[in-house]
């Protein structure tokens, strides 16, 4: 997955709101008089392609993506890794554009192009000249409904998808345990599947899974246009048009989804691996979005992530990190636009040489002083100044604006949504961020990760010999039972 030029959080936060998706505005319609971010522009074109234009004469450059509403979360139980795989062929052959050509002809023009795969989108780019921006519109539309696939393509590019899996995820214990993590997190729900899909059935993937998942899910009725730069929505609209008008609209499945169950029990994974050197410690809970669950916790939340976790004077850093010294790093995280819920995480790794189980119970002793005591109005207001000064740089990035309405507008939300983030942040009170933690944090169906060095064969033997010792550095006795393979789930 290509990351965003904005930062990971403030590009979270600008892809808010809590309204449902607006559908069928006017052609050309400006932003409400209230816009605060990037003021775009917006249209409908007749076969249903939203498009929205954010303007930046800063550099005569543009941002060209195509965002689909679909991702791995949409996937047909036992074909995981589809919505991927598909992102990978897209950039075969058309009948106009031969096989690996599409890349190529972007780098000629000096451009350069990517794209990537989420649980809710799947979303396509070029950042290229102003001039050259009728080019990559032509290629984008062509490859929309065009994409010729054979086994001859298909087969091979399958096994450089099955090899990118053994690299990043295989290989990389942190991205194993992560992978855990979401798979016990969600029991039921597809976010509990790996976005690159499960190796078995990566295998598994024929060229009439990608060609059902291309004709159900590519349509320009379930497509999303965002084009940021140095264009206007008056320049923009008639080469929309002329490439992505003339596409026909087709109808795309529902996107249903199962829900999860309730789960009563805390639960743990660990890990251990030859390849780890620092150890770290993660702890996730389910929590609302924007479009799901109590969703009038979601834009608190955002304050409380900032509290807790906005930089050097933040509660964890300064408790954990400067005054306990406990912790190398310690963060939190919350997921709030996805379609269905999200999620909050604390993530930490211990001082060189220091204990994990003493780190974990430093954590959970903040968690619990917040979820008593609560937070403060001084630290809220703090943390509103410094969330509303970050939007007003966000529209000094090119690609920004573009990632921010992309993925509003794939997870259920609007433009005015992102446009009103500075104004609903501001709005947030303290006892609604208090309210917000103890709803979230205060759940004891959580799941806790520990990614740990393994232990030596000395080591291993003497813990087999003291079934009730502690391995140094965990959080739980070393006897337990025999691990399947990749981790220990509890």
């Amino acid at each position: 997955m290509v990351r965003s030029p904005l930062s990971s959080r403030l590009r979270r936060r600008l892809a808010a709101g809590a309204l449902a998706l607006a559908l069928g505005l006017p052609a050309l319609a400006p932003a409400p008089a209230a816009a605060r971010v990037f003021d775009p522009e917006t249209f409908t074109l007749p076969n249903g392609m939203r498009v929205v234009v954010v303007t930046n004469q800063r550099a005569p450059v543009v941002s060209h993506m195509v965002w689909y509403r679909v991702g791995s979360a949409d996937e047909p139980r036992g074909k995981s890794g589809i919505a991927h795989f598909l992102e990978h062929l897209m950039f075969k052959a058309t009948d106009e554009i031969p096989a690996g050509d599409f890349s190529r002809i972007v780098a000629r023009n000096g451009g350069r192009d990517n794209a990537f795969t989420s649980y809710d989108y799947t979303a396509y780019f070029q950042n290229i000249a102003r001039d050259r921006l009728e080019l990559v519109m032509k290629m984008e539309a062509d490859r929309m409904q065009d994409l010729q696939l054979t086994d001859e393509v298909v087969l091979p590019e399958r096994d450089v998808i099955m090899e990118e899996r053994r690299q990043r995820t295989d290989n990389e214990p942190a991205a194993r345990l992560s992978e855990l993590l979401n798979a016990t997190l969600w029991v039921h729900h597809p976010y509990g599947t790996p976005v690159i899909g499960w190796m078995h059935e990566i295998a598994g993937l024929s060229r009439e899974d990608a060609v059902a998942h291309y004709r159900n899910w590519y349509a320009p009725n379930n497509a999303v246009l965002v084009v940021a730069g140095d264009v206007t929505a008056a320049e923009l609209k008639p080469l929309a048009e002329k490439y992505y008008g003339a596409l026909k609209r087709r109808d795309v499945p529902a996107r249903v989804r199962t829900a999860e169950p309730p789960v009563q029990a805390a639960r743990r994974v660990t890990l251990e691996d030859d390849q780890v050197r620092q150890p770290s410690w993660t702890r996730q809970w389910k929590a609302p979005s924007y479009t799901a669950g109590a969703k009038e916790h979601a834009y608190p939340l955002q304050v409380l992530e900032t509290v807790m976790s906005g930089g050097a004077t933040a509660r964890l850093y300064k408790s954990l990190v400067v005054e306990r010294q406990l912790a190398a790093s310690v963060s939190m995280g919350y997921q709030a636009s996805a379609l269905n819920l999200g999620s909050l995480a604390i993530s930490a790794s211990p001082v060189p040489g220091g204990d994990l189980a003493a780190l974990e119970k430093g954590i959970e002793e903040e968690v619990a002083r917040l979820l008593k005591d609560g937070v403060t109005a001084d630290e809220v207001e703090t943390a509103k100044k410094r969330m509303q000064a970050e939007a007003v740089f966000a529209r000094d990035s090119l690609q920004g604006p573009a990632y921010a309405f992309g993925i509003a507008l794939t997870t259920g939300q609007s433009v005015e949504d992102v446009e009103a983030w500075p104004d609903r942040i501001k709005a947030v009170t303290v006892e609604q961020v208090n309210a917000a933690a103890r709803a979230v944090l205060g759940q004891t169906d959580h799941v806790t990760g520990l990614l740990l060095p393994k232990p030596a064969p000395a080591a291993q033997a003497s813990n087999a010999a003291s079934p009730g010792a502690a391995s140094p550095g965990a959080a739980a006795p070393a006897a337990k039972p025999a691990a399947p393979a990749g981790g220990a789930v509890r």
